[in-house]
């Protein structure tokens, strides 16, 4: 027959041990409260109170090398738990001490070793420490607890605040700002319980002198009359038994009450030890230390006074301070050095690198000029071309309603000398050229004026023919009748026609919550119930475009967004909206289109049956025409035709008016063939516009057949 197998126990590793923490501290508080009640034995007792000088060591060792009071956040508990621990070996002790005369050889070496056997003197120690940890620490830490306690609790609304500001500024995240605001009241509760904690410290000196008297009155009775001891011998057992178990409790007393000074003194956002801290704060300054040094050197040559450690110490402060110097020498020879490389590793990475990034950051909008056009921009050459382009910032406010991006601008060595070019989001939208030292003269009837001499071109912006001038004759030609501009106000116009044609792709998300941002300031009910309940930043952004695609002003925010918040509630579509925007905005969208000589609107309406008919061609959704292509070029030719006469025979350029259902499905169908005419609804004329029909367009419907 086989051997039976010997089956082995499992051992807890530490590791197995320390996952169940809270089954420990619930079978060591018990145990703590059972030792109150059941007595132990000496060796057990020993081991016990050996724990606790111990834990009192870790206590302090813990507390030097926390950073800042939150690590410890858990100090105040344990200082419950130690004081209660200390409190049950002084009943375990004193029950030993009164029912045997003996506490174990912890207690005794204590009053005999520590003591030198004289219990008088060991008496006069026992006080000492327990004035120094009742009167001067544990009252000293409990006053900065209290401090520091009322402090933080009335800096909380504070930092609540700055937190508050700073995720609004978007300086933070919410998850930073969660974490923070968790910090703010951890360190409210810790500083709140350890206002109250420092009060256990204060008890336990109390409850030790106490429990020392009980113990030498105790035991003088006992020992007398029940034990039969001489009274002397009596006197020198308990009273030395009594002692050495008053200063066993009290050492790992006085070490936890230094602790828990020492945590509440700690500054907060520290990243180094306190060893660190005060031997940089106090022992770095080579003044301080040559000074104390000399000083010390001094008195150690006065007679009388005991020379050796005065030398001494004078000597090591000043060798300390001439050490210190060149430390800080060399220190700062590397620093130096270690500058210098970065420097030189920095230029590196910015010829490679850094310009490589700057190659992938695309501009907002962006001026490319040639190397002759280079004295446009400088203002020491007289060169006002950027002082213009300030200018058209401002205009493009008022006219458009946003602030218009910084436009950069640079030269370009592969251009033409005399080229430029606009460009939006890195694309070349729009090119010219210009005489940097020329004047150009333009006149919208070049037959009508008397010929000058000069270089033949067209003006960049409007294609209108024009003629390169020199200075000198720019006086004749102002004279002859012409429109004489710089080559810096040619450039200007070109960008601001440019910028107004393109006003919807300019207008950026940040644009759009700036703007918002301006409507707060003055009326944040209104932002605050449409953004983002009814409508998010991204749909606003699109009705803002679709307005700007028609060079609607979009300055009157209020109106716009009062119309949005309204017939949001009905219908979120954006092509609905802007057209209930453009309503609202009717008086500006009207005077806009305005004669300035005598205030009429001159429209061009659609004939009854070419509306009927434009209006069968609508798609489902309403947005778009499906016309035939016959119909469409019939359509284009009359509108060409009415618009050239009545610009020919009356001067003004006319708005084409038909009815709201088709407005924004004609204004896409002509945009591309006539983007400056603008087109307008019934809808958006206004009681007080004076509206003047200087056309119409018929198509013959029969030839469709």
């Amino acid at each position: 027959m086989s051997a039976p197998t010997e089956k082995k126990i499992p051992m807890l590793s530490w590791q197995q041990l320390m996952k169940h923490n809270d089954v420990l501290l619930a079978v060591g508080i018990v145990l703590v409260v059972t030792m109150m009640l059941i007595p132990l034995p000496p060796f057990l007792l020993d081991v016990l109170l050996t724990m606790n000088i111990a834990l009192s060591v870790t206590i302090l060792l813990v507390t030097l090398y926390t950073r800042e009071p939150l690590q410890y956040s858990t100090f105040p508990t344990i200082l419950l738990f130690a004081t209660l621990f200390r409190l049950g070996l002084n009943v375990s002790t004193t029950r030993l001490i009164l029912l045997y005369g003996d506490a174990g050889q912890v207690v005794h070496a204590f009053g005999n070793f520590v003591i030198g056997g004289n219990y008088v003197v060991g008496m006069l120690i026992f006080i000492i420490l327990v004035i120094i940890n009742f009167i001067v620490i544990t009252n000293g830490a409990g006053r900065v607890s209290e401090v520091a306690a009322r402090f933080t609790l009335d800096a909380m609304p504070g930092k609540q605040l700055s937190i508050d500001a700073d995720l609004n500024a978007g300086m933070i995240d919410e998850k930073t700002a969660k974490h923070r605001r968790q910090t703010i009241q951890r360190e409210a509760d810790f500083y709140g319980t350890m206002d109250g904690a420092s009060k256990f410290v204060k008890g336990d000196a109390i409850a030790a002198i106490i429990i020392t008297v009980i113990n030498v009155v105790g035991g003088l009775i006992i020992g007398v009359m029940q034990m039969g001891m001489p009274l002397a011998q009596a006197a020198a057992t308990f009273t030395t038994l009594s002692v050495g178990d008053g200063l066993v409790s009290q050492m790992p007393a006085l070490i936890i009450s230094a602790a828990t000074g020492i945590l509440v003194t700690r500054v907060n956002d520290s990243d180094q030890s306190l060893g660190d801290e005060i031997g940089g704060q106090m022992f770095q300054n080579p003044k301080v230390m040559a000074i104390m040094g000399s000083l010390m050197l001094v008195m150690g040559m006065v007679p009388g006074l005991p020379n050796l450690p005065f030398l001494t110490i004078g000597a090591l402060a000043v060798g300390g301070s001439f050490l210190l110097v060149k430390n800080k020498r060399e220190e700062t020879e590397m620093a130096l050095l270690e500058d210098k490389k970065a420097k030189a590793i920095q230029g590196k990475k910015k010829a490679t690198t850094e310009n490589v990034l700057e190659l992938l950051q695309v501009e907002m909008m962006e001026l490319e000029i040639g190397y002759r056009l280079v004295p446009l921009i400088e203002a020491d050459a007289g060169g006002d071309l950027l002082e213009r382009i300030s200018q058209i910032r401002r205009q493009m406010a008022l006219e458009l309603g946003f602030v218009l991006p910084s436009v950069r601008v640079r030269d370009n060595l592969q251009l033409a000398p005399n080229q430029y070019n606009i460009k939006l989001r890195g694309v070349t939208i729009e090119t010219g050229e210009v005489v940097s030292d020329l004047w150009l003269a333009m006149s919208t009837d070049p037959d009508g004026v008397e010929p000058i001499d000069g270089i033949e071109t067209r003006e960049p912006a409007f294609g209108l023919p024009a003629l390169w001038i020199e200075a000198e004759e720019k006086e004749s030609a102002e004279l002859a009748g012409y429109t004489v501009v710089s080559a810096s106000a040619v450039v200007s116009t070109h960008l601001t026609e440019v910028i107004k044609k393109n006003a919807a792709d300019i207008l950026s998300r940040s644009d759009v919550q700036n703007l918002l941002n301006n409507v707060k300031k003055s009326n944040e009910s209104l932002v605050g119930d449409l953004v983002p309940e009814m409508l998010n930043e991204a749909q606003i952004h699109l009705i803002l475009q679709n307005l700007l695609r028609e060079k609607v002003c979009i300055r009157d925010m209020v109106s716009i967004l009062e119309a949005l918040s309204y017939h949001a509630r009905v219908n979120k579509e954006t092509d609905y909206l802007t057209e209930q925007v453009r309503m609202a905005l009717s008086r500006s969208i009207c005077k806009q289109h305005q004669n300035p000589e005598n205030g009429e609107l001159p429209v061009i309406t659609l004939d009854p049956a070419v509306e009927e008919q434009v209006a069968q061609g609508l798609t489902q959704d309403g947005q778009m025409l499906a016309l035939g292509p016959v119909f469409t070029q019939k359509l284009f030719a009359a509108l060409n035709e009415e618009i050239e006469r009545v610009i020919s025979t009356q001067g003004v350029q006319p708005v084409i008016l038909c009815n709201g259902r088709l407005r924004l499905p004609f204004r896409r169908l002509i945009e591309r063939m006539l983007p400056q005419i603008a087109v307008l609804s019934y809808n958006e004329i206004g009681p007080s516009v004076k509206a003047t029909a200087v056309g119409s367009v018929r198509v013959d419907l029969a030839q469709l057949a």
